[in-house]
C-alpha cells in the first residue's frame, strides 16, 4: 500500500506563486516516473508536468516556462513550483507516482487525493 499526500495549495492572486509538494510513503522499493496532473471543474484531468527518476522533465504547453517540476528521490517527494499563475490554472492538482513495491515486480500507478489551487483577485 502506497500513500501520496499533497500539500501547498491555496488561494493566490494572478501573477503570484505557489509551491506544491507530494510525499510518497508505504511499501516502496523505488519510484520510477512522478508527475502532476490537474482537473478544473467540468473538465477532464490533464497532464501538467512529469519527471523521470533521472530528472528528465516534460511539461504541458500551457505551463512551460512558468512551472518547474523537481523531485527528491531520497525523500520520495515531488515538487511543483508554479510562478506567474493565471486564473486558468485554477484546479485540483493531483500527484502521481509509478511505484515499484518490490525489486522483482512491475510498477503500479498511485495517486494523491489532490490539493486545490485557486488563482483569483
Amino acid at each position: 500500500q502506497v500513500q501520496l499526500v499533497e500539500s501547498g495549495g491555496g488561494l493566490v492572486q494572478p501573477g503570484g506563486s505557489l509551491r506544491l509538494s507530494c510525499a510518497a510513503s508505504g511499501r516502496i522499493f523505488r519510484i520510477a516516473g512522478m508527475g502532476w496532473y490537474r482537473q478544473a471543474p467540468g473538465k477532464q484531468r490533464e497532464l501538467v508536468a512529469t519527471i523521470t527518476s533521472t530528472g528528465v522533465t516534460n511539461y504541458a504547453a500551457s505551463v512551460k516556462g512558468r512551472f518547474t517540476i523537481s523531485r527528491d528521490n531520497a525523500k520520495n517527494t515531488v515538487y511543483l513550483q508554479m510562478n506567474s499563475l493565471k486564473p486558468e490554472d485554477t484546479a485540483v492538482y493531483h500527484c502521481n507516482a509509478e511505484v515499484h513495491p518490490t525489486s522483482w515486480g512491475g510498477a503500479y500507478p498511485s495517486w494523491g487525493q489532490g490539493t486545490q489551487v485557486t488563482v483569483s483577485s
